[in-house]
């Protein structure tokens, strides 16, 4: 008898325990939300999203380039990360320049605040990392 109560009870305590920490789970995914972003100029872009964490950004996405020609015909993404009161916490350039093709990209960006970045400055650049168009995504 005493070994079925103690079964019954385990497996209630892991019933519970199961339970009570799924809502745990779901205040931390609310904690650092997901943002979309696209940068076009013409038939070049960078579109992706912002995972938004404590004290950086992961910044991913596609980036894309018409044409070969030149470093200016070429495309790369740079993120800033920003507080709120615009100040420049961190930089960082995507590992990869497209000329006349598309590529996927994927970085972290520090934002070493309590709380991360208020503003992330998402910017198309030429290929030699002129920017070329920039847009602001808050949090």
């Amino acid at each position: 008898m005493r070994t079925h109560l103690a079964a019954a009870l385990s497996a209630v305590a892991l019933t519970a325990g199961a339970l009570l920490g799924t809502p745990a789970a779901d205040a931390h995914a609310a904690d650092y939300p997901i943002s979309e972003f696209d940068v076009t100029i013409g038939n070049t872009y960078t579109r992706g999203l912002i995972a938004w964490g404590n004290r950086d950004v992961v910044v991913s996405g596609e980036h894309k380039s018409v044409s070969a020609a030149d470093l200016a015909s070429c495309r790369a993404t740079r993120a800033y990360t920003l507080d709120s009161h615009d100040g420049q916490l961190g930089d960082e350039l995507s590992d990869n320049v497209v000329c006349g093709s598309s590529a996927r990209f994927h970085f972290t960006v520090p934002a070493d605040v309590p709380g991360g970045a208020a503003v992330v400055r998402i910017c198309l650049t030429d290929g030699s990392h002129k920017p070329l168009r920039c847009e602001r995504y808050g949090r």
